[in-house]
Protein backbone atom coordinates (compact mmCIF):
# COMPACT_ATOMS: atom_id res chain seq x y z
CA UNK A 1 0.00 0.00 0.00
CA UNK A 2 0.71 3.50 -0.43
CA UNK A 3 -0.19 7.16 -0.19
CA UNK A 4 -0.18 10.07 -2.64
CA UNK A 5 -0.71 13.65 -2.45
CA UNK A 6 -2.47 15.73 -5.16
CA UNK A 7 -2.13 19.82 -5.00
CA UNK A 8 -5.82 21.21 -6.03
CA UNK A 9 -5.57 23.30 -9.45
CA UNK A 10 -7.11 26.23 -6.87
CA UNK A 11 -7.85 26.79 -3.47
CA UNK A 12 -10.84 25.05 -2.47
CA UNK A 13 -14.02 24.93 0.34
CA UNK A 14 -17.39 23.93 1.11
CA UNK A 15 -19.72 25.36 4.10
CA UNK A 16 -17.23 24.38 6.67
CA UNK A 17 -13.63 23.69 5.81
CA UNK A 18 -10.64 24.24 3.36
CA UNK A 19 -8.61 22.06 1.42
CA UNK A 20 -5.44 22.29 -0.54
CA UNK A 21 -4.61 19.18 -1.54
CA UNK A 22 -6.28 15.25 -1.88
CA UNK A 23 -4.50 12.48 -0.53
CA UNK A 24 -5.66 8.93 -2.45
CA UNK A 25 -3.92 5.46 -0.22
CA UNK A 26 -3.94 2.55 -2.68
CA UNK A 27 -3.66 -0.65 -2.01
CA UNK A 28 -2.46 -3.76 -4.43
CA UNK A 29 -3.63 -7.11 -3.71
CA UNK A 30 -1.96 -10.03 -5.66
CA UNK A 31 -3.15 -13.22 -6.56
CA UNK A 32 -2.52 -16.02 -8.99
CA UNK A 33 -0.88 -14.18 -11.50
CA UNK A 34 -3.21 -10.68 -11.29
CA UNK A 35 -2.71 -7.91 -9.20
CA UNK A 36 -6.18 -5.59 -7.92
CA UNK A 37 -6.30 -2.53 -6.86
CA UNK A 38 -8.15 -0.46 -4.62
CA UNK A 39 -8.27 3.03 -3.29
CA UNK A 40 -9.60 5.26 -0.39
CA UNK A 41 -10.04 9.38 -0.58
CA UNK A 42 -8.51 9.11 3.36
CA UNK A 43 -5.26 10.26 5.68
CA UNK A 44 -2.08 8.76 5.04
CA UNK A 45 -2.32 7.13 8.73
CA UNK A 46 -4.72 4.73 7.03
CA UNK A 47 -1.85 3.31 5.09
CA UNK A 48 -0.45 2.56 8.28
CA UNK A 49 -3.62 0.44 9.40
CA UNK A 50 -3.70 -1.59 6.61
CA UNK A 51 0.00 -2.19 7.04
CA UNK A 52 -0.21 -2.90 10.78
CA UNK A 53 -3.47 -4.60 11.12
CA UNK A 54 -5.33 -5.21 8.16
CA UNK A 55 -2.52 -6.89 5.84
CA UNK A 56 -1.93 -9.45 7.55
CA UNK A 57 -5.77 -10.53 7.99
CA UNK A 58 -6.03 -11.16 3.94
CA UNK A 59 -2.43 -11.86 3.16
CA UNK A 60 -2.70 -15.95 2.31
CA UNK A 61 -6.35 -16.09 1.98
CA UNK A 62 -8.66 -17.33 -1.19
CA UNK A 63 -9.12 -14.84 -3.31
CA UNK A 64 -13.13 -16.34 -3.59
CA UNK A 65 -13.98 -15.49 -0.14
CA UNK A 66 -13.72 -11.55 -0.01
CA UNK A 67 -16.49 -11.95 2.61
CA UNK A 68 -14.36 -14.14 4.96
CA UNK A 69 -11.40 -11.11 4.62
CA UNK A 70 -14.42 -8.50 5.32
CA UNK A 71 -15.25 -10.28 8.47
CA UNK A 72 -12.26 -10.32 9.88
CA UNK A 73 -11.08 -6.99 9.16
CA UNK A 74 -13.78 -5.47 10.46
CA UNK A 75 -13.40 -7.38 13.83
CA UNK A 76 -9.88 -6.39 14.06
CA UNK A 77 -10.36 -2.67 14.22
CA UNK A 78 -13.10 -3.39 17.27
CA UNK A 79 -11.13 -1.28 19.75
CA UNK A 80 -9.74 1.38 17.26
CA UNK A 81 -13.19 2.46 16.38
CA UNK A 82 -15.07 1.38 13.71
CA UNK A 83 -16.24 4.63 11.52
CA UNK A 84 -13.58 6.93 10.27
CA UNK A 85 -9.90 5.77 9.10
CA UNK A 86 -10.32 2.18 9.89
CA UNK A 87 -13.21 1.87 7.58
CA UNK A 88 -11.84 3.67 4.91
CA UNK A 89 -8.39 1.28 5.08
CA UNK A 90 -10.94 -1.39 5.32
CA UNK A 91 -12.55 0.30 1.90
CA UNK A 92 -9.27 0.34 0.12
CA UNK A 93 -8.33 -3.23 0.93
CA UNK A 94 -11.69 -4.70 0.23
CA UNK A 95 -11.95 -2.88 -3.28
CA UNK A 96 -8.44 -4.18 -4.37
CA UNK A 97 -10.07 -7.78 -3.58
CA UNK A 98 -12.85 -7.40 -5.70
CA UNK A 99 -11.14 -6.23 -8.21
CA UNK A 100 -8.51 -8.84 -7.88
CA UNK A 101 -11.51 -11.39 -7.85
CA UNK A 102 -12.85 -10.43 -10.87
CA UNK A 103 -9.76 -10.52 -12.78
CA UNK A 104 -9.35 -13.52 -11.46
CA UNK A 105 -12.68 -14.47 -13.45
CA UNK A 106 -11.72 -12.26 -16.33
CA UNK A 107 -14.84 -10.52 -16.02
CA UNK A 108 -15.45 -6.90 -15.28
CA UNK A 109 -16.54 -6.21 -11.89
CA UNK A 110 -20.47 -5.23 -13.27
CA UNK A 111 -20.40 -9.05 -14.52
CA UNK A 112 -19.29 -10.40 -11.29
CA UNK A 113 -21.50 -8.75 -9.20
CA UNK A 114 -24.46 -8.96 -11.78
CA UNK A 115 -25.58 -6.04 -14.09
CA UNK A 116 -28.92 -4.29 -13.93
CA UNK A 117 -28.27 -1.41 -16.38
CA UNK A 118 -25.47 -0.98 -19.05
CA UNK A 119 -25.23 2.99 -17.85
CA UNK A 120 -25.52 5.24 -14.78
CA UNK A 121 -26.05 9.28 -14.79
CA UNK A 122 -23.26 11.35 -13.85
CA UNK A 123 -23.63 14.51 -12.16
CA UNK A 124 -21.03 17.84 -12.51
CA UNK A 125 -19.77 18.33 -8.91
CA UNK A 126 -17.56 21.67 -7.78
CA UNK A 127 -18.88 24.94 -7.60
CA UNK A 128 -16.35 25.74 -4.72
CA UNK A 129 -17.20 28.61 -1.95
CA UNK A 130 -13.38 29.66 -2.54
CA UNK A 131 -14.24 29.80 -6.47
CA UNK A 132 -14.59 33.53 -7.62
CA UNK A 133 -18.24 34.15 -9.53
CA UNK A 134 -16.13 33.49 -12.75
CA UNK A 135 -14.97 30.59 -12.32
CA UNK A 136 -18.03 29.05 -10.27
CA UNK A 137 -19.83 30.18 -14.14
CA UNK A 138 -17.30 28.78 -16.46
CA UNK A 139 -16.84 25.19 -14.56
CA UNK A 140 -20.66 24.64 -14.19
CA UNK A 141 -21.35 25.25 -18.01
CA UNK A 142 -18.57 23.89 -18.74
CA UNK A 143 -20.11 20.66 -17.59
CA UNK A 144 -23.61 21.62 -19.45
CA UNK A 145 -21.90 21.53 -22.17
CA UNK A 146 -19.86 18.59 -22.24
CA UNK A 147 -23.67 17.32 -21.78
CA UNK A 148 -23.70 16.22 -18.52
CA UNK A 149 -27.39 16.68 -17.04
CA UNK A 150 -27.05 17.82 -13.16
CA UNK A 151 -24.13 19.68 -11.23
CA UNK A 152 -23.85 20.69 -8.07
CA UNK A 153 -22.01 23.65 -6.48
CA UNK A 154 -21.18 24.44 -2.89
CA UNK A 155 -22.86 26.52 -0.42
CA UNK A 156 -23.13 27.52 3.01
CA UNK A 157 -19.81 29.17 4.08
CA UNK A 158 -21.42 33.26 3.17
CA UNK A 159 -24.80 32.47 3.29
CA UNK A 160 -25.88 36.08 3.02
CA UNK A 161 -24.61 35.48 -1.04
CA UNK A 162 -25.09 32.00 -1.50
CA UNK A 163 -28.86 33.12 -3.25
CA UNK A 164 -26.50 35.20 -5.50
CA UNK A 165 -24.02 32.32 -6.14
CA UNK A 166 -26.93 29.76 -6.85
CA UNK A 167 -28.76 32.37 -9.58
CA UNK A 168 -24.95 32.67 -11.06
CA UNK A 169 -25.16 29.00 -11.19
CA UNK A 170 -28.35 28.48 -12.65
CA UNK A 171 -27.50 31.74 -15.60
CA UNK A 172 -24.46 29.14 -16.68
CA UNK A 173 -26.59 25.75 -16.95
CA UNK A 174 -30.08 27.73 -18.33
CA UNK A 175 -32.93 25.65 -17.77
CA UNK A 176 -32.36 22.26 -18.82
CA UNK A 177 -30.07 21.39 -16.69
CA UNK A 178 -30.63 20.13 -12.90
CA UNK A 179 -29.31 22.37 -10.14
CA UNK A 180 -27.69 20.83 -6.82
CA UNK A 181 -26.54 22.53 -3.83
CA UNK A 182 -24.85 21.37 -1.50
CA UNK A 183 -24.22 23.07 2.43
CA UNK A 184 -21.86 20.33 4.35
CA UNK A 185 -23.88 21.19 6.99
CA UNK A 186 -23.33 24.64 7.40
CA UNK A 187 -26.98 25.60 8.49
CA UNK A 188 -28.78 25.93 11.24
CA UNK A 189 -32.21 24.12 10.95
CA UNK A 190 -34.29 27.73 10.47
CA UNK A 191 -31.76 29.00 8.30
CA UNK A 192 -31.27 26.20 6.28
CA UNK A 193 -35.72 26.26 5.83
CA UNK A 194 -35.35 29.72 4.85
CA UNK A 195 -32.50 29.62 2.18
CA UNK A 196 -34.42 26.18 0.83
CA UNK A 197 -37.37 28.49 -0.15
CA UNK A 198 -35.40 30.98 -1.50
CA UNK A 199 -33.45 28.20 -3.96
CA UNK A 200 -36.87 27.08 -4.52
CA UNK A 201 -37.69 29.78 -7.20
CA UNK A 202 -34.43 28.89 -8.91
CA UNK A 203 -35.40 25.23 -9.65
CA UNK A 204 -33.25 24.18 -7.32
CA UNK A 205 -34.08 20.32 -6.83
CA UNK A 206 -31.58 18.66 -4.52
CA UNK A 207 -30.36 20.31 -1.08
CA UNK A 208 -27.79 18.42 0.27
CA UNK A 209 -26.64 18.16 3.97
CA UNK A 210 -28.69 21.47 4.60
CA UNK A 211 -27.82 20.90 8.35
CA UNK A 212 -25.47 18.42 9.65
CA UNK A 213 -25.67 14.97 8.41
CA UNK A 214 -26.00 13.86 12.41
CA UNK A 215 -29.10 16.27 12.89
CA UNK A 216 -31.61 13.53 11.52
CA UNK A 217 -34.49 15.68 13.19
CA UNK A 218 -33.15 18.33 11.44
CA UNK A 219 -32.97 17.22 7.88
CA UNK A 220 -36.37 15.55 8.47
CA UNK A 221 -37.93 19.04 9.14
CA UNK A 222 -36.19 20.09 5.50
CA UNK A 223 -37.72 17.05 4.40
CA UNK A 224 -41.07 17.86 5.22
CA UNK A 225 -40.89 21.32 4.59
CA UNK A 226 -39.15 22.08 1.46
CA UNK A 227 -40.74 23.47 -1.61
CA UNK A 228 -42.10 20.56 -3.50
CA UNK A 229 -39.18 19.14 -6.20
CA UNK A 230 -36.34 19.73 -3.65
CA UNK A 231 -35.21 16.92 -2.76
CA UNK A 232 -33.11 16.40 0.57
CA UNK A 233 -29.90 13.99 0.66
CA UNK A 234 -27.42 12.89 3.37
CA UNK A 235 -24.99 9.76 4.05
CA UNK A 236 -21.65 10.27 2.51
CA UNK A 237 -20.16 10.33 6.10
CA UNK A 238 -21.67 6.38 6.58
CA UNK A 239 -19.11 4.07 7.60
CA UNK A 240 -21.69 1.47 8.33
CA UNK A 241 -25.18 -0.36 7.57
CA UNK A 242 -26.08 0.35 11.00
CA UNK A 243 -26.10 4.44 10.07
CA UNK A 244 -27.78 4.15 7.11
CA UNK A 245 -30.48 2.15 8.64
CA UNK A 246 -31.25 4.97 11.25
CA UNK A 247 -31.03 7.76 8.12
CA UNK A 248 -33.74 5.98 6.67
CA UNK A 249 -35.78 4.94 9.99
CA UNK A 250 -35.90 8.44 10.99
CA UNK A 251 -37.02 9.59 7.57
CA UNK A 252 -34.15 12.34 7.17
CA UNK A 253 -33.79 12.12 3.15
CA UNK A 254 -34.99 11.78 -0.14
CA UNK A 255 -31.42 10.05 -1.51
CA UNK A 256 -29.25 8.40 0.24
CA UNK A 257 -25.51 9.18 -0.32
CA UNK A 258 -23.56 6.00 0.36
CA UNK A 259 -19.35 6.32 -0.58
CA UNK A 260 -17.62 2.23 -1.31
CA UNK A 261 -14.19 4.44 -0.16
CA UNK A 262 -15.74 5.23 3.40
CA UNK A 263 -18.52 2.51 3.69
CA UNK A 264 -15.94 -0.64 3.82
CA UNK A 265 -15.30 -0.71 0.29
CA UNK A 266 -17.83 -2.66 -2.33
CA UNK A 267 -19.01 -5.06 0.44
CA UNK A 268 -19.94 -1.78 2.54
CA UNK A 269 -21.73 0.16 -0.33
CA UNK A 270 -23.84 -3.15 -1.64
CA UNK A 271 -24.92 -2.94 2.05
CA UNK A 272 -26.13 0.60 1.77
CA UNK A 273 -27.82 -0.68 -1.31
CA UNK A 274 -29.65 -3.33 -0.09
CA UNK A 275 -31.37 -1.05 3.10
CA UNK A 276 -32.36 1.48 0.16
CA UNK A 277 -34.03 -1.78 -1.60
CA UNK A 278 -35.95 -2.34 1.82
CA UNK A 279 -36.87 1.46 2.41
CA UNK A 280 -37.92 1.91 -0.83
CA UNK A 281 -35.12 4.57 -1.26
CA UNK A 282 -33.43 6.25 -4.09
CA UNK A 283 -29.05 6.12 -3.64
CA UNK A 284 -26.46 8.14 -5.02
CA UNK A 285 -22.84 7.47 -5.11
CA UNK A 286 -20.50 10.31 -3.18
CA UNK A 287 -17.41 10.85 -5.53
CA UNK A 288 -15.04 8.34 -6.59
CA UNK A 289 -16.64 8.05 -9.91
CA UNK A 290 -13.96 5.34 -11.48
CA UNK A 291 -15.41 2.68 -8.64
CA UNK A 292 -18.74 4.10 -8.43
CA UNK A 293 -19.22 3.36 -12.08
CA UNK A 294 -19.41 0.03 -11.71
CA UNK A 295 -21.08 -0.83 -8.46
CA UNK A 296 -24.10 1.85 -9.47
CA UNK A 297 -24.73 -0.27 -12.85
CA UNK A 298 -25.57 -2.91 -10.13
CA UNK A 299 -27.68 -1.53 -7.45
CA UNK A 300 -30.87 -1.63 -8.89
CA UNK A 301 -31.53 1.58 -7.04
CA UNK A 302 -28.73 3.65 -7.55
CA UNK A 303 -30.20 7.22 -9.50
CA UNK A 304 -26.36 8.41 -10.01
CA UNK A 305 -23.03 9.01 -9.38
CA UNK A 306 -20.76 12.17 -7.89
CA UNK A 307 -18.43 13.03 -10.79
CA UNK A 308 -16.39 15.58 -8.15
CA UNK A 309 -14.06 17.50 -9.70
CA UNK A 310 -11.18 16.50 -7.32
CA UNK A 311 -11.95 12.79 -7.35
CA UNK A 312 -12.43 13.08 -11.23
CA UNK A 313 -9.06 14.60 -11.67
CA UNK A 314 -7.02 12.60 -9.75
CA UNK A 315 -8.13 9.05 -10.86
CA UNK A 316 -7.15 10.33 -14.95
CA UNK A 317 -4.02 11.30 -13.76
CA UNK A 318 -3.38 8.14 -11.76
CA UNK A 319 -5.02 5.93 -13.54
CA UNK A 320 -5.52 4.50 -17.52
CA UNK A 321 -9.37 3.38 -17.80
CA UNK A 322 -10.65 6.24 -15.39
CA UNK A 323 -14.46 7.33 -15.30
CA UNK A 324 -15.14 9.69 -18.05
CA UNK A 325 -18.82 10.68 -18.88
CA UNK A 326 -20.11 10.40 -22.03
CA UNK A 327 -23.78 12.50 -23.15
CA UNK A 328 -23.83 12.67 -19.22
CA UNK A 329 -23.74 8.88 -18.27
CA UNK A 330 -20.63 6.58 -16.84
CA UNK A 331 -20.49 3.24 -18.62
CA UNK A 332 -18.23 0.85 -17.31
CA UNK A 333 -15.82 -0.95 -20.38
CA UNK A 334 -16.88 -4.56 -20.91
CA UNK A 335 -13.75 -5.43 -22.19
CA UNK A 336 -11.45 -4.51 -19.06
CA UNK A 337 -11.77 -6.86 -15.95
CA UNK A 338 -12.48 -5.69 -12.96
CA UNK A 339 -12.43 -2.06 -12.20
CA UNK A 340 -10.38 -1.62 -15.57
CA UNK A 341 -7.88 0.45 -14.22
CA UNK A 342 -4.41 0.30 -15.03
CA UNK A 343 -1.81 3.00 -12.63
CA UNK A 344 0.24 4.98 -14.60
CA UNK A 345 3.33 4.25 -12.38
CA UNK A 346 5.62 6.64 -13.67
CA UNK A 347 2.99 9.71 -13.18
CA UNK A 348 2.25 8.36 -9.56
CA UNK A 349 5.76 8.16 -8.27
CA UNK A 350 6.04 12.10 -8.00
CA UNK A 351 2.87 12.70 -5.39
CA UNK A 352 4.24 10.03 -3.03
CA UNK A 353 4.26 10.46 0.00
CA UNK A 354 7.64 8.82 1.45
Amino acid sequence: MSSYRVPTDFPESDGTIEWDSTTLVLVEAVGGGKRGIGYSYASASAAGLIHGILADLVRGGDAMDIPRAWRAMDGAVRNLGRAGIASCAIAAVDIALWDLKAQLLDLPLVKLLGQVREAIPAYGSGGFTSYPAEKLYDQLQGWARDGLKMVKMKIGRSPAEDAQRVRTARDAIGTEVKLFVDANGAYSRKQALAMANAFGPMNVSWFEEPVSSDDLEGLRLLRDRAPAGMEIAAGEYGYDSTYFRRMLEAGAVDVLQADATRCCGITGFLQAAAICDAFQIPLSAHTAPSVHQQVCCVAARARHVEYFHDHARVEQMFFDGAAIPFRGDLRPDLARPGLGLIPKRNDLEKYLIK
